[in-house]
């Protein structure tokens, strides 16, 4: 197995983080990088393993109009920065991972600046997508070109050039011998030709071992990109939307059909289709501010690092913060942190999230295990990762009351992870309370119990007024609900609420959401590799 099948990611947008100017005025440059020092302390010791860290190379804005692929950004630092903070990244065990922004160039790249001086004159002009000197463009060049989004600002590569792959290559190979890094995010991997995917795989297996390949795709089939284009993992927009909604509107049957179809879709292996989950990015809104009732961060969470798939926490949500987008920009979801306000384990979020980046590196089923759904209604949902004889079993519940839950189980003991404690289901039978807007990650014990580093007693976030406030009345009544588990059995949830009547938990397969198809963005290019990887291009100005 590779590394990153077994690793927990954390996401830093560097230009935010560390409070660059929004635009780039190409001065002396300013060594923000080193900053980041504190943080890789602060990474380790919360147990993340990877770091997925960009846009790093020099550009004139928000980092995605990438002038030049050879040099940090200024704002940022030196190349040296990079390469220093890649070796303390790798001293302390994190593999590093960067952007790779190759679906389109900012309008001074070289190639572009060579198009507008020399038009038809350019050896450059292959270089683009839909050169057209007859036509014009928003910052009147007269010519036009295919862009990217419907922003003239980025300008989209002709990906199926041999100059422009080659090149591109020798990008990826510098970035390995000069910093070391361990793989790519592929930018827009959605709209990015698999023929152009297909040579940077292969790129990626001549550079170094296990080089992770993880493309960003919102729409579509995702098996088309690991299988066709052959990347290694796809970020899972899929769950990421079904999280968030799942809790918001309390329909858990939303989240598990979702997980289905994509564990479906990658034959029923959990290595079968690689995603790369998260419940917050760079492009999207935080978490924190997404959520109706803040307390369903405690479960949201856990669900999103014990489902298949690789997790990821976007930098700062580990302490809560909050972000939306607005005035037109990102900025407002990519602030400027200063860690030393903040403090593990002194706001209702951070002790969570370490506690579940050991478990999850402590118990293999979660990366390597089956899935098994057990438990599902509206409010509650229950499920095994299953490999050998490892065994976890994850509960949570998005109700705003405690309720008990019996789940038919292999026999045995069970290590609760983060509440502490055991529980004996010898019968088969796991019973357990959970509480409000909670959720538990049990582990079969084998000899003994797992001893985990910065195992804690993760306290649940508090119930926080929502936007749609569910009011209850009266007190004390318990409803008795069974349910057939998919092996036939029946699965008991005993909820407790503090209303008079009856707390309605519709078990009808009616609330399940419509299988509708998600939109399919396909690649505009012929899938058809070439045959070999593109020797370096003579006379390039990046020489």
């Amino acid at each position: 197995m590779a590394w990153y099948d077994e690793a927990v990611f954390y996401h830093i947008y560097p230009l935010g983080l560390l409070g660059c100017p929004h635009e780039n005025d190409h001065s002396e440059p300013v060594h923000r990088l080193k900053e980041l020092d504190p943080w890789i302390t602060h990474i380790a010791d919360m147990g993340f393993n990877g770091i997925y860290i960009g846009p790093l190379f020099e550009s004139v804005g928000h980092g995605y109009e990438t002038t030049d692929y050879m040099k940090l950004d200024s704002r940022l630092g030196t190349n040296t920065d990079l390469t220093d903070f890649v070796k303390k990244c790798h001293k302390k065990g994190i593999r590093v991972i960067l952007d790779g922004v190759f679906n389109h160039t900012g309008r001074d790249f070289f190639a572009f600046r060579d198009i507008k001086e020399k038009r038809e004159n350019s050896k450059y002009l292959g270089w683009y997508s839909g050169v057209n000197l007859g036509g014009n463009n928003s910052y009147n060049d007269g010519f036009s070109y295919d862009n990217w989004g419907g922003y003239d600002l980025l300008v989209r590569l002709n990906q199926q050039n041999p100059e422009v792959q080659g090149y591109i290559a020798d990008v990826i190979r510098y970035w390995v011998k000069e910093f070391d890094i361990d793989g790519l995010r592929l930018d827009a991997a959605d709209v990015l030709d698999f023929s152009f995917m297909q040579m940077l795989r292969r790129v990626a297996d001549e550079v170094k071992d296990d080089f992770y390949l993880m493309g960003e795709v919102i729409h579509g089939e995702y098996i088309r990109w690991e299988r066709d284009a052959n990347i290694h993992a796809v970020t899972n927009y899929h769950l990421h939307k079904a999280l968030y909604s799942g809790h918001n509107e309390h329909n858990y049957f939303e989240i598990a059909h979702t997980v289905k179809r994509l564990y479906d879709m990658g034959g029923g292996d959990p290595l079968g289709l690689r995603l790369y989950n998260f419940a917050d990015n760079h492009d999207v809104e935080r978490i924190a501010s997404r959520l109706n009732n803040k307390a369903h961060y405690t479960p949201l969470h856990i669900l999103m690092y014990t489902l298949p798939g690789i997790p990821s926490v976007y930098y700062g949500s580990e302490f809560g913060i909050e972000g939306r987008k607005g005035g037109g920009d990102d900025w407002g979801i990519r602030p400027a942190i200063d860690l030393k306000e903040h403090k593990v384990g002194e706001d209702p979020y951070s002790g969570l999230i370490k506690a579940l980046c050991h478990v999850r590196k402590a118990v293999p089923a979660l990366s390597y295990g089956g899935y098994e759904q057990l438990l599902l209604t509206n409010r509650q949902y229950g499920y095994a990762r299953k490999s050998g004889d490892d065994v976890a079993v994850v509960a949570v519940n998005n109700d705003e009351n405690g309720c008990s839950v019996d789940i038919n189980v292999p026999s045995g003991r069970y290590q609760a992870m983060l509440s502490g404690g055991e529980v004996d289901a010898g019968s088969g039978n796991l019973h357990w309370d959970l509480g409000a807007s909670d959720g538990e990650i049990f582990v079969k014990i084998k000899d003994k119990p797992l001893k985990v580093d910065a195992l804690c007693k993760a306290e649940p976030v508090k119930k926080q007024e929502s936007k749609k406030e569910e009011k209850t009345e009266g007190k004390n009544e318990s409803v008795n609900i069974k349910r057939e588990s998919p092996d036939g059995n029946a699965v008991d949830i005993n909820r407790r609420t503090e209303t008079e009547s009856a707390v309605d938990i519709n078990l009808d397969p009616g609330n399940k959401p419509e299988d509708k198809p998600v939109p399919d963005t396909k690649p505009e290019a012929e899938e058809k590799s070439p045959e070999k990887i593109p020797e370096k291009v003579p006379d390039k100005p990046y020489e």
